[in-house]
């Protein structure tokens, strides 16, 4: 039975409830695994094939001995076509980023991922109610303002190399909610999705390079936001209809932009401006200059003349008359 006959018949609200956590855990998964993928391509000198291999590979390795330590046989789980939509999607989200300002890759990515599972969806037979499709356009609406400070005009094979990465993640997406065991099907399309890599790399050997904090985030990356997050993901997937999937993935470039803006702000030094100040004050030209765009704050200016101008007294002039010695009285 379908999920959306068994939600049509009154699916139970524990059910309901899991279904909630799993979705908002994997998009949790997801928003890291963006962070990560963003912090290695940008940050550091990995190539984007090298950094596919290590996280297709550290995940395949990480969920097969998952899947062993379970006591399963999952030779028989997993398919090609996923693997080669998963391998589609890792290494042209890779070489995109390569390219992309951070906004404008996740809206490319998340638009394509919208328009492959929406699309599939209507054809399947779902239809988006009144209420769902205003939602849907409130919500791509509030991710474009969301986005719009951020955005450019993206490289044309960047921009290609995005929405391919989103068409093949849709795909992925919908072959999964046919899943029965989600351990062993991830697991099986991380293996097989390493083969495709590692004869990418091999194609791409030349350009090769490695940086050890680069293989640290890609491993991250494959283990913890890649390997179990499609689990969990896969795991969510037969209780949502493709337009309910498609739909819930619009608040990871939100929330990917939130935790970047988090960690890129940098702490306010409030001895900035003083310094500033104080390299004014001390040169010969501030009395010129106090009217020029440079002018610091008026207090500060003030209180650091008179300092300068106490400094640059003699020490004659600092004693008082009635103690000075008169020359014409000796």
């Amino acid at each position: 039975m379908e999920p959306a006959e068994s939600r049509a018949r009154g699916c139970p609200r524990g059910a309901v409830r899991r279904v909630l956590l799993l979705t908002a855990l994997a998009m949790t998964a997801f928003t890291a695994n963006s962070i990560l993928c963003r912090l290695a391509l940008k940050d550091t000198g990995i190539d984007a094939a090298t950094f596919t291999t290590i996280r297709l590979a550290s995940g395949a390795a990480a969920l097969t001995l998952l899947v062993r330590a379970r006591a399963q046989r999952d030779t028989a789980e997993g398919n090609w076509p996923s693997a080669v939509a998963l391998f589609a999607y890792a290494a042209a989200f890779s070489f995109a980023y390569a390219s992309l300002p951070a906004a404008t890759g996740a809206l490319l990515l998340f638009g394509a991922v919208q328009a492959t599972m929406i699309a599939a969806g209507l054809a399947s037979g779902e239809a988006l109610s009144v209420g769902q499709g205003a939602g849907l356009v409130l919500a791509l609406a509030g991710l474009v303002g969301l986005l719009l400070p951020g955005l450019a005009a993206p490289p044309l094979v960047g921009a290609l190399l995005m929405i391919g990465a989103g068409i093949a993640w849709g795909l992925y997406s919908l072959r999964g909610r046919r899943v029965v065991d989600p351990s062993a099907a991830t697991a099986g399309n991380f293996r097989r999705a390493t083969c495709l890599a590692l004869a990418a790399s091999a194609l791409t050997l030349p350009w090769a390079q490695h940086d050890a904090r680069g293989a640290a985030l890609a491993v991250a990356s494959g283990v913890l936001a890649s390997g179990l997050g499609y689990i969990v993901w896969y795991a969510a997937l037969p209780g949502l209809r493709a337009t309910e999937a498609s739909v819930a993935q619009l608040s990871v470039p939100s929330s990917q932009r939130s935790a970047g803006s988090r960690s890129s702000t940098r702490p306010y030094r409030r001895d900035s401006s003083w310094r500033r100040s104080r390299r004014w004050a001390a040169s010969p030209w501030w009395s010129s200059a106090a009217s020029g765009p440079n002018r610091p704050p008026t207090a500060a200016a003030a209180r650091l003349r008179r300092t300068s101008r106490r400094r640059r007294r003699s020490p004659s002039r600092m004693v008082p008359s009635n103690v000075r010695g008169d020359p014409a009285r000796g």
